[in-house]
């Protein structure tokens, strides 16, 4: 479970996963290390990052983009905002 602490868990079903025999490591994400060449990797093409994009919203939609990422979140997984109307850019 790479990532950034972002503080205390409680909704995790600890049961099921015993009953599954599931095993969980963790870790600090190495962003500090990575994040340099991975950005310079996107802005020359060589990693396509746009399919993580589930929707494009004007900032004047961000209330109801906000509304929507948290009651349907496997159907909004990463939204781009955009000032100014442009929602396809």
């Amino acid at each position: 479970m790479p990532g950034v602490y972002g503080g205390m868990l409680d909704k995790w079903p600890l049961g099921a996963m015993m009953e599954k025999g599931l095993q969980i490591k963790t870790g600090q994400t190495h962003v500090q290390k990575y994040t340099k060449d991975l950005l310079r990797r996107i802005q020359e093409g060589e990693i396509d990052t746009t399919f993580l994009i589930s929707h494009r919203l004007s900032l004047e939609e961000a209330p109801t983009g906000y509304k929507n990422f948290h009651d349907k979140q496997n159907e909004w997984t990463k939204v781009v905002l955009r000032p100014g109307g442009v929602t396809n850019a």
